[in-house]
C-alpha cells in the first residue's frame, strides 16, 4: 500500500424490486429469453489461455432439465498441472502490485455487475440455478456487488492497522500474501460465494486456482468474464472446471499450495482437511483452510412468541430457494400453547405457494438442483411417510418429469431425535416438535445438542428473559444468530456470515476477518541511529 488511497466508503447495493411494470422486470426478461436460447461452450481458463478439452459436460436448467444451457469442458491432468505453475508465474508480479491497483480491478468489476452485466448474471443464476428472480437479486447482484466493495474496505483497514514506534525507529507492518496458490472451491447454491472466494484471496495479493460447482458453472463463467473485462490479469484466478476429485488430489498434493477457500459439504471438507494433513511435511508453509460447509438451523419459540411472526419465519426461511441454502431453518422447536395456530397460519401459507419455472415470477419455488438432490430428498420423505411419529402436514411429494421439482413440506415429529430434526436434507422440507411450554430451559439445552452443526438458529419471544435465557443457553448453537427474524439472509458488513462446530472454520465471510486470513504479516524494524557501542548504561562503575 502507498499514499493515501482514499477507497470510496462502500454502501449495501439496494435491492431492486422487478415489480410489474419496472424497467429491472422488463431487462430482466429480456436477458432470460437470450440465455436460455443459447448454448454457450464453456472452457478451462489458465494463465488467460482458454483450454478447450473436448471432454464436456451439460449445464441444465433444474426446473427444465431437458433444456442444455452450457457445455463446459472438463480439465485433464495437464490442464490442471499448468494451472498451479500459471498461479504461482502470475503472483510474483501480482503480489507487488500497489493495493490501490488491486482495488480498482475489484471495484470496477463491482459497478459493472451493478450496471451492464447485472441482468446477464441474475438470468444465469435463474436458469442455471433455478432462483427467482428475488433469489437471484439478492445473490448475484446485490450481495455479490456488496461482497467486492466491502472487501476493498475491509482490505484498507488491515494495512492501516500498523504498530506503535518508539523514539529513534519506525515500526511499520507488511501485510504479504501467502507464499504459493489458494484453491478456491465454491459451491451451487450462491453465485456470490462462487465469486467471493476466489476474489477475498486475489485483492490481498494472492494468485487462486477456482474449481466452481459444476451446476453453477453459468453464473460462475459470466462472472469470470466479467473480472477480465474488468482488468485482472492473467493467471492471478485461473479458472478450472473438471473433477473435483482429480482436480483436489493434483492440488492438495503441490508444494505450493498455501490455502484453502471452500463452501461446501462438511464430509468433503473434513476431507481435504484431512488430505493437507497428511501432507504437511511435502508444503513449503502450513495452507491456511477456511471453510463454511453444513447446517442444520434451527427456529426455537418460547410461549411468548408472536405466531404470525413465526410461521412467516419458518415458511420463508425453510422453503425460499428450496431450502438450498446452508442457512435454511430445517428444524422447529414450538410450544404447544402455540403450535396450533402456528400450524394452521404455516399450513395455508405452503397451500398458496407456487413452484414451477423461474421465468414465471409468479412463483415462490424453483426445482432443486439436480437429480442427485432429487433423489436423497425424496428418499427422506418416503422414509416418513412410513415411520411412525411422523406427520405430513403438507406438501411430501416430488416430481421430476419435468425438473427436479419438491414440494414444500412440513412434518411433525413426536420424536426430537428423528433423523429429519438432526441430519441436513438441504431441501425444503421443515420438521417440528412440539414441546410443553412448560419446558423452555429444556428445550434450549435440547437444540443446543442436536446434530453436529453450529451454522445459523433463530429465536422468538415477547418476553425478554426468555431472549436473555436464550443467548446464554445457545451462545456456541449458531455462528449467526437471529432474534425474532428467520435465520437466512445475512447481508455483507452488516451480519459477517460463518459457523463454528461441523459448520466451518467460522471466519465470517463479509468481513475483516476473512480478509486477515490471506495475509502473512511481516513485522520492520527500522533503526535510524543504530547504537556503536555494545556496553549498556548499567554496566558502569557505581
Amino acid at each position: 500500500m502507498s499514499g493515501l488511497p482514499n477507497i470510496p466508503h462502500p454502501s449495501n447495493e439496494p435491492v431492486l424490486s422487478y415489480a410489474p411494470g419496472s424497467p429491472e422486470r422488463a431487462a430482466l426478461k429480456a436477458s432470460l429469453s437470450a440465455v436460455g436460447a443459447q448454448q454457450i461452450d464453456v472452457p478451462a481458463v489458465v494463465a488467460g489461455r482458454e483450454v478447450r478439452t473436448g471432454d464436456t459436460h451439460d449445464i441444465v436448467s433444474p426446473h427444465c432439465h431437458q433444456r442444455v444451457l452450457a457445455r463446459v469442458h472438463q480439465a485433464d491432468a495437464a490442464t490442471i498441472t499448468s494451472a498451479t505453475k500459471a498461479a504461482i508465474e502470475a503472483q510474483r508480479d501480482w503480489g507487488h502490485w500497489r493495493f490501490e491497483d488491486r482495488a480498482a480491478v475489484f471495484l470496477k468489476a463491482a459497478d459493472l455487475l451493478a450496471t451492464v452485466h447485472r441482468q446477464l448474471l441474475n438470468a444465469a443464476t435463474m436458469l442455471g440455478q433455478s432462483k427467482t428472480a428475488f433469489q437471484a437479486e439478492i445473490d448475484s447482484a446485490c450481495e455479490l456487488i456488496d461482497f467486492l466493495r466491502f472487501n476493498v474496505h475491509f482490505a484498507e483497514r488491515i494495512y492501516r492497522e500498523q504498530p506503535e514506534s518508539s523514539a529513534g525507529m519506525w515500526n511499520r507492518m507488511d501485510h504479504r500474501p501467502l507464499e504459493g496458490f489458494v484453491y478456491a472451491i465454491t459451491p451451487f447454491n450462491f453465485t456470490a460465494i462462487g465469486g467471493n472466494l476466489p476474489t477475498a484471496p486475489a485483492l490481498m495479493g494472492n494468485a487462486v486456482i477456482w474449481k466452481p460447482s459444476a451446476t453453477a458453472t453459468l453464473s460462475n463463467w459470466h462472472f469470470f468474464r466479467l473480472l477480465q473485462e474488468a482488468g485482472l490479469p492473467p493467471g492471478v484466478i485461473n479458472f478450472l472446471p473438471g473433477d473435483s476429485i482429480e482436480i483436489s488430489n493434483t492440488l492438495l498434493a503441490d508444494r505450493h499450495l498455501a490455502g484453502i477457500h471452500f463452501t461446501g459439504s462438511t464430509p468433503v471438507f473434513q476431507s481435504l482437511w484431512r488430505t493437507v494433513g497428511e501432507n504437511l511435511p511435502k508444503y513449503a508453509g502450513y495452507p491456511r483452510i477456511v471453510g463454511e460447509t453444513g447446517g442444520k438451523d434451527f427456529i426455537v419459540a418460547h410461549a411468548s412468541a408472536d405466531a404470525e411472526a413465526l410461521a412467516v419465519a419458518m415458511v420463508r426461511g425453510a422453503y425460499e430457494y428450496q431450502g438450498q441454502k446452508c442457512s435454511a431453518a430445517s428444524r422447529a422447536y414450538v410450544p404447544d400453547t402455540l403450535w396450533p395456530e402456528v400450524r394452521d397460519r404455516a399450513i395455508a401459507m405452503v397451500g398458496d405457494i407456487r413452484m414451477g419455472d423461474v421465468a414465471d415470477f409468479r412463483n415462490f419455488m424453483g426445482a432443486v438442483i439436480d437429480r442427485r438432490a432429487f433423489e436423497r430428498i425424496r428418499g427422506y420423505l418416503d422414509r416418513a411417510r412410513n415411520d411412525a411419529g411422523v406427520r405430513i402436514l403438507a406438501g411430501g411429494g416430488a416430481d421430476d418429469s419435468v425438473g427436479w421439482f419438491v414440494e414444500p413440506t412440513l412434518l411433525e415429529v413426536d420424536d426430537p431425535a428423528y433423523r429429519t430434526m438432526c441430519e441436513e436434507i438441504f431441501g425444503p422440507v421443515m420438521t417440528v416438535h412440539v414441546y410443553p411450554a412448560g419446558r423452555w430451559s429444556e428445550t434450549l439445552a435440547l437444540v443446543d445438542r442436536t446434530g453436529p452443526y453450529a451454522l445459523t438458529g433463530a429465536v422468538f419471544a415477547q418476553d425478554r428473559a426468555a431472549v436473555a435465557e436464550a443467548d446464554r443457553a445457545l451462545r456456541y448453537a449458531a455462528g449467526n444468530y437471529y432474534v425474532n427474524d428467520k435465520p437466512t439472509g445475512a447481508v455483507v458488513g452488516q451480519q459477517p456470515f460463518g459457523g463454528g462446530r461441523a459448520s466451518g472454520t467460522n471466519d465470517k465471510a463479509g468481513s475483516v476477518l476473512n480478509l486477515l486470513r490471506w495475509v502473512s504479516p511481516r513485522a520492520i524494524k527500522e533503526t535510524f541511529a543504530p547504537p556503536k557501542d555494545y556496553r549498556y548504561p548499567f554496566m558502569g562503575e557505581a
